[in-house]
């Protein structure tokens, strides 16, 4: 396993904290009723990425349920009461961990059916020592970076988790979780190697990601890069202007060439931030929002993917033509609730 002044203070430092939303839980009320009523294995799920990703392994050998709304901040996020009569039904309940989702977790620990496992994908697939601390997840306030699905290597560990959990729910699907996951796992090596073409041709001395919200530290340990700064504090609140400062003059000295803000979450700060220092400043990265509406084909992790590592690859300097020749696909159809 892998592991690694300015003139502008009158403005207003209004930042949208990690994919902002509405926190109040509604949205995942309406998930109830996927859940209910079938004599079939109910998977629960937090964020799309992992529904996503759980869908191509579990197949319809299960109902699949995914509880955190597509655009609200998943650290952040509580649950509402309903979402406990979901968890109830749950036959196995998929989180990613590392501290992401510890309200649902919460619920799910006073909710769910005896016997029935909770499984903390990051911490099975990576150790404490692997753990990656930055700006947005200081090793002082001791959670650490657990965006890991931006890292297609590490992906295919979640799905090695995945396979296994089902295995020991069902036996008798051992079959088609098995076939599911070499598929699956195909798809992703496949990916990763249009990602390193692709990721090959940015210049060396470009490879420096400054973004909203750090979600890429695993993927640039992987893949050569350097996260040089994020914007977003690790309260999720605004930043001081001595953060901002000393993020312009980190993006000055390392001539950054581009920074990222969120599509769904954009951010007044960032944007200025770039105007001062020069970069170009592109608002539509994506963190756990998958494209698309749920039934499209880039409505994946592999479409977010693709989607965020094309932007960045042509933003800084590279060649996209491998990662856009990459045909985005499922290998089994996805049937998911995905709560919007």
């Amino acid at each position: 396993m892998k592991r690694q002044l300015c003139g502008w203070f009158g403005l207003a430092l209004i930042v949208a904290a990690c994919g902002g939303g509405s926190d109040d839980g509604s949205a995942d009320g309406s998930t109830n009723s996927a859940a209910s009523e079938t004599d079939e294995l109910t998977v629960v799920t937090t964020v799309a990425p992992i529904t996503s990703i759980a869908s191509q392994i579990v197949g319809d050998r299960a109902t699949i349920v995914g509880l955190v709304p597509e655009g609200t901040n998943s650290h952040t996020f509580e649950p509402s009461p309903s979402a406990a009569e979901t968890l109830s039904t749950a036959d196995v309940v998929f989180i990613n961990g590392l501290q992401l989702e510890e309200p649902t977790k919460e619920l799910a620990a006073t909710n769910m059916k005896d016997g029935a496992p909770l499984v903390e994908i990051g911490n099975e697939v990576i150790d404490p020592d692997e753990y990656e601390y930055d700006f947005s997840f200081p090793e002082s306030e001791g959670k650490p970076n657990p965006h890991l699905w931006t890292d297609p290597t590490l992906v295919e560990e979640y799905a090695d988790v995945i396979l296994d959990t089902m295995i020991d729910l069902d036996p008798d699907g051992e079959e088609t979780y098995s076939e599911n996951h070499e598929a699956f796992v195909d798809l992703v090596d496949e990916f990763d190697a249009a990602v390193s073409e692709s990721l090959d041709t940015v210049p060396e001395e470009n490879r420096k990601l400054v973004t909203y919200h750090d979600a890429y530290a695993y993927f640039a340990d992987t893949y050569g890069w350097t996260v040089v700064g994020a914007i977003q504090p690790a309260d999720f609140g605004e930043p001081t202007p001595t953060e901002v400062v000393r993020l312009i003059e980190q993006i000055q000295a390392e001539e950054v060439p581009a920074v990222f803000g969120s599509e769904v979450f954009p951010s007044p700060v960032l944007e200025q931030v770039a105007n001062e220092t020069g970069a170009i400043y592109v608002d539509d990265l994506r963190d756990d929002d998958l494209p698309g509406e749920p039934g499209d084909t880039d409505h994946s992790w592999l479409g977010l993917m693709k989607y965020n590592f094309v932007t960045m690859t042509d933003a800084l300097g590279g060649d996209p033509a491998a990662l856009e020749a990459f045909e985005v696909r499922n290998v089994v159809p996805d049937e998911a609730t995905y709560p919007q």
